[in-house]
């Protein structure tokens, strides 16, 4: 069978999932991401003439792929957010970031150098790729459309946060500020390779990759953001436009989404900042503009759908890759460290982010345990494995291993957290109901 025919069958597969998957899974314990995955393996497995996956070889072709299914999710989440916008009220997310994610990826490097024998810019590497909560798989967990939790951000007894706010906010920011431990591991590569090296690499990594490309990515997102929302909001209606192009308001929303997204990304790609976080403070800047307007729910749910097709693809083809092979270079080692980051690390990590908060410990344990990896750590692999300080002879070595160990735990993570979040959602669902009766 040749991959064109092959290509379209995903293709198709994934517009039928996008259609009728919502329906047959609402409520149950199984998720559209296992679902994808499975298809992929038993495609990649049984069809005679389907080509081997592998991502160490399609290095550009998956980064690519991966960044564009991660910037629309970040478009997605920032539009999701009921809970307006204040270092206060935000202060669940800042815990998050500032504590759950250098925790998570230092502990992940520590055990990664320690004991699976990593060179220390490899190991810097698998801890920033592997920490971040991702958006794209976390959007079981994360807030609902817009305006559906306007009532319940705003409750004074919510002023911590809540569990789904909480991880959107954490998955929509976290997924750009892992560039700067991404790219201190690429730094760290580089100078390796230089005998008797300074440390002004680390001074430049701080002023740049760190002050500079945060700011940029924050500033350029809200100026982008603002600029949409006068577009969309103080124009003339756009109903005779959307005649002109055959479709109605929600043609005209999608296209605005998208086009919102490519643009704040694009932007800020080219002037040196970090394009997922423009894109997420875009999407929050947006949603901030006419704070109570249905049109926010067009827009979300177009970037939804466009996600999920997306997401399906990534995640089929991420099924044919296991087929392949994918894991053949993982130890029982390396996957027993795994499951310790799935089950220990990460969940003592976002625990301990909420020391001294009115958070429940239900609560706590929740957003802890829901760190879920997926598709941004596949983008962050791909992107720092085609650096060129990446090329010394033990890291193309490590790639493979890399690849294994990383396809592992969000394999896992698929699994444990694709079963385990209908089930603890409505749990958590049901006691929040029975303390307010």
């Amino acid at each position: 069978m040749a991959a064109y025919e092959i290509g379209l069958l995903i293709i198709g597969f994934a517009i039928l999932g996008a259609a009728i998957l919502p329906r047959l899974l609402e409520h149950r314990p199984l998720s559209f991401p296992i679902i994808y995955v499975t298809f992929g393996l038993l495609l990649f497995t049984v069809i005679p003439g389907t080509p081997s996956l592998n991502p160490v070889e399609s290095s550009y072709v998956t980064e690519r792929l991966t960044e564009l299914v991660v910037i629309i999710s970040l478009m997605g989440a920032g539009l999701k957010i009921d809970r307006p916008f204040s270092l206060k009220t935000w202060s669940a997310a800042w815990r998050l970031i500032l504590i759950a994610l250098p925790i998570t990826a230092g502990v992940m490097a520590v055990l990664a150098w320690g004991i699976i024998g990593l060179l220390p810019a490899t190991a810097i590497l698998l801890g920033a790729v592997i920490a971040p909560t991702d958006p794209v798989l976390a959007s079981g967990v994360g807030s609902g459309a817009p305006l559906t939790e306007l009532e319940e951000e705003q409750d004074p007894r919510q002023r911590w946060g809540t569990v789904r706010f909480s991880l959107t906010a954490e998955a929509g920011f976290n997924d750009g500020l892992a560039f700067p431990l991404t790219n201190l591991a690429i730094a760290a590569a580089g100078a390796a390779l230089v005998e008797g090296a300074s440390w002004s690499w680390l001074v430049d990594w701080v002023l740049v990759d760190v002050l500079y490309k945060i700011a940029a990515g924050v500033v350029l997102g809200y100026v982008i953001g603002n600029l949409m929302g006068r577009f969309l909001f103080r124009l003339p209606t756009t109903e005779s436009v959307a005649e002109i192009m055959g479709g109605g308001q929600e043609v005209m929303a999608g296209i605005e989404a998208l086009a919102t997204t490519l643009i704040a990304y694009s932007v800020t790609e080219l002037l040196g900042g970090y394009g997922f976080i423009a894109v997420f403070v875009g999407a929050l800047t947006l949603r901030h503009f006419e704070w109570e307007h249905d049109y926010y729910v067009e827009l979300h749910d177009f970037a939804v759908v466009v996600e999920r097709l997306l997401m399906a693809t990534v995640l089929v083809l991420f099924g044919g890759a296991i087929a392949g092979g994918l894991l053949g270079a993982l130890t029982w080692t390396e996957a027993l460290i795994g499951m310790i980051l799935l089950l220990v690390v990460r969940p003592v990590a976002g625990i301990l982010s909420f020391i001294g908060t009115a958070a429940s410990w239900p609560e706590r344990a929740v957003i802890g345990f829901f760190g879920i990896r997926g598709i941004g750590s596949f983008y962050y692999l791909s992107h720092a494995l085609a650096e060129s300080s990446f090329q010394e002879i033990e890291l193309l070595i490590a790639a493979e291993q890399l690849w294994a160990f990383v396809g592992f735990v969000v394999l896992m993570s698929i699994i444990l957290h694709g079963m385990s979040a209908n089930p603890v959602m409505n749990a958590l669902n049901r006691r929040q109901q029975r303390q307010e009766n």
